[in-house]
């Protein structure tokens, strides 16, 4: 989440708006307050949520089930399934 005071969220509108379609919260702030958020459609993150789900269950089919200590044991040794 990034915060943006109000007077840069009026000069670059277009380009914050594509940040919050790409999935980024910007909240604008005035005088260091929060007055406002800008978040994506719930529509448009539950479709993100489904597309991660299925990459999650194809990628353990490729890879087959794993033990919460053999998936920590290769975050911990750096690899990466």
């Amino acid at each position: 989440m990034r915060e943006v005071p109000a007077s840069e969220a009026k000069a670059h509108l277009a380009q914050l708006l594509d940040d919050v379609e790409h999935g980024e919260t910007v909240v604008i702030t005035r005088h260091g307050r929060a007055v406002a958020r800008l978040v994506p459609e719930a529509h448009r993150r539950q479709q993100e949520i489904d597309e991660a789900a299925e990459a999650v269950a194809r990628l353990r089919a490729r890879v087959g089930k794993m033990t919460v200590e053999e998936l920590l044991s290769s975050r911990h040794h750096g690899n990466k399934y």
